[in-house]
């Protein structure tokens, strides 16, 4: 299967990382040449055109910043949707918009190609091993024929139906961990000013049953001072937040302070402002991490 991926940036370099690994025929395409360099001198190939792209591959992917982006990249003179010819398959693992998705699907269709959506769950250090979720929607059989790539950029796949029901279930997925993360940061906060030890609050929320797999993960990049998750504050608001309103206030407010390519963490940094207080805790990495060992995924 030879395969074309477009965007390379925190979350595509990564996956398009692990098509390479596993010796997948593979051609890239960014805005950035030093990263299609990067990947060339790897082994991957180039293209003149994202149309070029589309034409000598099987599955086209896409995972770019926004529906505006991947709508550009898609329905350009020189881009996607040109070069689809029959049975070629696209996978969108942008998040994106359900309604958006559905309405480039059809312009694939017309083409006599096949739409997916392919949205990844679990966090930027699983996507570099191969450890992440990935939902798919979109047709059964489409799903199935793009499973030997699948299998090596994620570990747990789960076909979610029809096309778009992977984008609305990330959204989902999204909000909940944004609004947990906001509540972490006052549960540390509040450890802070009760002069409770951050390590020891971080131990015992782990083992309680208010854990969860973002303070596991977001929390030791706010204890080290790094807030390094890989995934910026921007991103988080145009995603997934306006069905709450008070967790979307807190978040554009954060934007606001930090900058909207601050990282999503750095929500966290508001309490500390405001209670003049830092939640630092030694023995915390600045980065994660994926340390479970690289597995083929599978249907779950």
């Amino acid at each position: 299967m030879k395969v074309g991926f477009i965007g390379l940036g925190n979350v595509g370099s990564k996956l398009a990382g692990s098509l390479l690994r596993n010796k997948f025929d593979l051609t890239v395409r960014d805005l950035d040449t030093n990263l299609i360099k990067d990947f060339v001198t790897k082994g991957a190939s180039d293209a003149n055109s994202l149309k070029e792209i589309a034409q000598k591959v099987d599955l086209i992917i896409t995972c770019l910043p926004s529906p505006k982006v991947c709508s550009e990249v898609m329905e350009s003179k020189d881009g996607i949707i040109n070069g689809l010819a029959k049975n070629k398959i696209w996978l969108e693992m942008s998040t994106t918009d359900e309604s958006e998705v559905k309405r480039l699907g059809k312009l694939v269709r017309n083409k006599g190609a096949i739409p997916l959506d392919g949205p990844i769950s679990g966090g930027c250090h699983r996507a570099a091993t191969g450890n992440i979720s990935i939902f798919i929607g979109g047709e059964r059989k489409a799903f199935e024929k793009i499973l030997p790539a699948l299998t090596v950029m994620g570990k747990n796949l789960l076909h979610t139906g029809d096309l778009g029901s992977a984008s609305v279930l990330k959204v989902i997925t999204n909000y909940l961990a944004s609004a947990n993360l906001i509540a972490i940061g006052e549960a540390l906060t509040v450890a802070k000013k009760t002069n409770m030890d951050l390590k020891t609050a971080y131990e015992a929320i782990k083992i309680s049953s208010g854990n969860s797999f973002v303070h596991e993960t977001e929390s030791q990049v706010i204890l080290n001072g790094s807030y390094n998750i890989n995934f910026t504050m921007d991103l988080v608001v145009k995603d997934t937040l306006e069905i709450s309103p008070i967790a979307l206030n807190i978040f554009k407010d954060a934007q606001k302070k930090y900058g909207p390519r601050s990282w999503s963490s750095m929500v966290v940094k508001r309490l500390e402002d405001a209670s003049n207080i830092n939640l630092r805790a030694e023995g915390f990495p600045a980065e994660l991490i994926d340390t479970e060992p690289e597995t083929k995924g599978a249907e779950i």
